[in-house]
C-alpha cells in the first residue's frame, strides 16, 4: 500500500450510502476524485451522486473485495458496518478510520470502557445482562437513569429514561435479550459536539464547538459558536484530540459531550465519521466536515476549520412534508438569500426520517437561529416561531 498522499483523480470507496456519504461524495467530486459506493440498497442518496453504486449485502465478502480492488482507500459514513466487511477491504486497501476504531465505537459498552480506562470523563455506567444486573445498577447509581442497548443505537433508538424501580422489569424485557448499558443520569446545561480530524502522521484539527438542541431524541438545531466559555471550548478540543490520538484515528471522529451545570465536560458518545451536527460547516466554515474527511483519509493537508459567521442548522424531517400537506413551500424558504437548502435525494418522506437540512448565517447566533427556524416554518406554510 502506498504511503504517500492519494491525489485528485484517484477513486475512493465509501461503505454506506446515506446522506453523509452523499455529502462526502459531492465534496470529493469537487476536488476531482471519483467515488464508488457500497451498500445493500439501490438508488441511494450517495449512489445518486457516486460514479459506481455497488449493490450487495455487507456479508458478501467476495463482492466487498471486488469493490475494494477498484479504489485507493475505503472510508465509511456510518459505524455499523460489520467488522468482517471492514477486514475484507483492509486486505486490499487502507481503511480509514481502521477496523479497530469501528470495533470500539459501534458498541456502547466497549466505547465507554475504552474512555474510562484511559481517563476520559464519562458518566458512571454498568453492563446489563440480566434483571439482577439492572436492579443492582439502579441501587448503585440511582434513579433517574438511562438504559440503552449496547449496540446499534442512534437518534434515541434503543434507549429509554428510567424514573422508578417499578419500571425496571419492563425496561429489561424491552432489551429483547440484547446486552444493555445503564448510565447514571447527567444533570446537564447543554449538549455540545466536537468534530475533529487526524491524519496518518498525527496532524490534528478541530472545528469550533457546536451546541445541539434535540427534540424527541433527534437533533433538531445545531448552532456555532456554542454558548460556552473560551476555556471550556479549549478543554473540549483537547478532549477530542486525546480521544483521536488514543484511538489512532485516521479520518474524522465526532465527540458528543454534556456540559454539566457545574461547568464540567462529560463524553457521551463517539461517532467515527462526519456528523449531523457538523452539517453547518458546509456553509459556515472555510472547510466543510466532508472535505476535511477526504483530506484526512487521503493524506492531504487539513483545511481551515474557521467559522466565517455565526451559523445555525436545522434538520428537515419527513414531518415537514406532512405538516405542509405533502409539498413543502420551496420558493418561500429560498426567498431568504442567507438560507441554504440541502436535500438528500430520498423519495419517500416518513415521520422522523431525515430528508434534508437548512443552514442560515447571521450577525449573532440568535439571529441565525431565528432565521433558520423561520425558514422551516415557511416550508410548512405556518407562522414563524419565536427564537430561543
Amino acid at each position: 500500500m502506498a504511503a504517500g498522499p492519494i491525489l485528485p483523480g484517484a477513486t475512493l470507496g465509501v461503505l454506506g450510502s446515506g446522506q453523509l456519504g452523499r455529502m462526502f461524495t459531492i465534496a470529493a467530486r469537487r476536488l476531482g476524485y471519483r467515488v464508488h459506493i457500497y451498500s445493500p440498497d439501490s438508488d441511494t442518496p450517495a449512489g445518486q451522486v457516486g460514479d459506481v453504486e455497488f449493490v450487495a449485502p455487507y456479508e458478501d465478502l467476495d463482492r466487498v473485495r471486488e469493490f475494494a480492488r477498484g479504489v485507493r482507500v475505503v472510508t465509511f459514513e456510518f459505524e455499523t458496518v460489520p467488522s468482517a466487511t471492514s477486514r475484507a477491504c483492509a486486505e486490499i486497501v487502507p481503511v480509514r478510520p481502521d477496523g479497530e476504531v469501528l470495533h470500539v465505537t459501534q458498541h456502547r459498552l466497549r466505547e465507554k470502557s475504552f474512555l474510562e480506562q484511559r481517563g476520559f470523563p464519562v458518566t458512571p455506567f454498568r453492563c446489563i445482562q440480566s434483571l439482577a444486573d439492572l436492579e443492582a445498577a439502579a441501587s448503585d447509581l440511582g434513579l433517574p437513569a438511562v438504559l440503552k442497548t449496547a449496540s446499534f443505537g442512534y437518534d434515541g433508538k434503543g434507549q429509554r429514561k428510567l424514573r422508578s424501580a417499578a419500571e425496571l422489569p419492563e425496561a429489561f424485557a424491552g432489551l429483547n435479550g440484547a446486552e444493555g448499558i445503564y448510565e447514571a443520569f447527567v444533570d446537564f446545561s447543554r449538549e455540545v459536539s466536537v468534530v475533529a480530524a487526524r491524519t496518518l502522521d498525527g496532524r490534528f484539527a478541530a472545528f469550533p464547538v457546536f451546541e445541539n438542541l434535540h427534540t424527541n431524541h433527534i437533533l433538531d438545531v445545531t448552532v456555532a459558536p456554542a454558548a460556552i466559555a473560551p476555556e471550556l471550548e479549549r478543554q473540549a478540543a483537547e478532549l477530542a484530540r486525546g480521544i483521536l490520538e488514543s484511538l489512532q484515528v485516521v479520518g474524522l471522529l465526532t465527540v458528543e459531550m454534556f456540559v454539566t451545570r457545574d461547568g464540567r465536560l462529560l463524553v457521551n458518545e463517539l461517532a467515527p465519521r462526519t456528523h449531523n451536527s457538523g452539517h453547518l460547516t458546509i456553509d459556515g466554515c472555510v472547510t466543510s466536515q466532508f472535505e476535511q474527511q477526504l483530506r484526512a483519509v487521503c493524506g492531504l493537508p487539513l483545511g481551515s476549520t474557521e467559522l466565517r459567521r455565526p451559523t445555525a442548522m436545522c434538520n428537515l424531517l419527513g414531518d415537514v412534508w406532512f405538516n405542509a400537506g405533502g409539498q413543502p413551500d420551496w420558493p418561500a424558504v429560498l426567498a431568504d438569500p442567507l438560507v441554504k437548502l440541502h436535500l438528500y435525494g430520498k423519495a419517500e418522506p416518513r415521520r422522523g426520517r431525515k430528508m434534508g437540512h437548512l443552514t442560515a448565517t447571521g450577525a449573532t447566533v440568535d439571529e441565525a437561529i431565528a432565521r433558520v427556524r423561520t425558514a422551516r416554518c415557511r416550508l410548512e406554510r405556518r407562522s414563524p416561531v419565536s427564537p430561543l
